[in-house]
């Protein structure tokens, strides 16, 4: 009877485990460039991640929450915004971040926020390429799947989006994964439209995808974040 008690605990006990949210924060509330409205593209994300059951989302409208040791409750942290100076808490904003990443959880980066913190050298480093301010003009384009095999791009294929098409990078020091690419017209050359980073324990997804909510809806753009997020949080 004990031993029957104790498997029925069992199970109940893995099955909660199983059943455990995904806790993601969505970080937003800074932008350094009116053409992106945040108030926007985050409620987007918002959508975009709550369609699968297992996430349970946050949205933090500044950047400076990233300050408040409460974000260690979260499993990712989903960038969406853009400080060209420096946030009122950016010492420990930094410091967190880095942290956040030290305790084996993720981030996810889209669009511009890869080229967050301009000024400081080493998120460039954790992002693995900050776009810069040149891309196609608006428009469609074939994102092209790099690697069909990944947990994030597993079972995907090649789709037509309407966005921004980055091609100018910065890079880091540390090597990068890519997922997905873009022919741009421009430099007439594939560039990076999502890509991982292992940083120490930490998982990093980056897109510079989602320009706006009508970039956002495109189903695949959707389902790429969804399981960016998912990865980057190590489920």
């Amino acid at each position: 009877m004990i031993k029957r008690i104790g498997l029925v605990l069992l199970g109940l006990s893995g099955l909660a485990f199983a059943q455990a949210p995904i806790r993601v924060n969505i970080v937003t509330g800074e932008n350094s460039y009116k053409g992106h409205v945040w108030q926007e593209t985050s409620a987007e994300l918002r959508s975009i991640l709550e369609a699968d059951k297992r996430f349970k989302v946050e949205v933090s409208p500044d950047p400076n929450r990233i300050a408040d040791d409460q974000i260690f409750g979260f499993d990712a942290l989903v960038l969406d915004f853009r400080n060209a100076d420096p946030l009122a808490s950016d010492e420990k904003v930094r410091q967190n971040l880095v942290k956040f990443l030290e305790q084996g959880k993720g981030i996810v980066t889209i669009h511009w926020a890869d080229g967050a913190f301009p000024y400081w050298p080493e998120f460039v480093n954790i992002v693995g390429r900050a776009q810069q301010a040149k891309h196609d003009r608006r428009g469609p384009f074939t994102i092209k799947i790099a690697d069909p095999n990944h947990p994030i791009t597993r079972g995907m294929k090649d789709f037509e989006t309407d966005d921004e098409l980055y091609y100018d990078f910065k890079d880091g020091d540390r090597p990068i994964h890519v997922l997905a690419t873009a022919h741009s017209k421009v430099l007439d050359k594939d560039s990076p439209m999502a890509l991982t980073v292992e940083y120490g324990k930490g998982r990093v997804f980056n897109t510079p995808l989602g320009h706006d909510v009508k970039a956002l809806k495109v189903p695949e753009v959707g389902e790429l974040i969804r399981r960016g997020t998912a990865w980057a949080a190590g489920k």
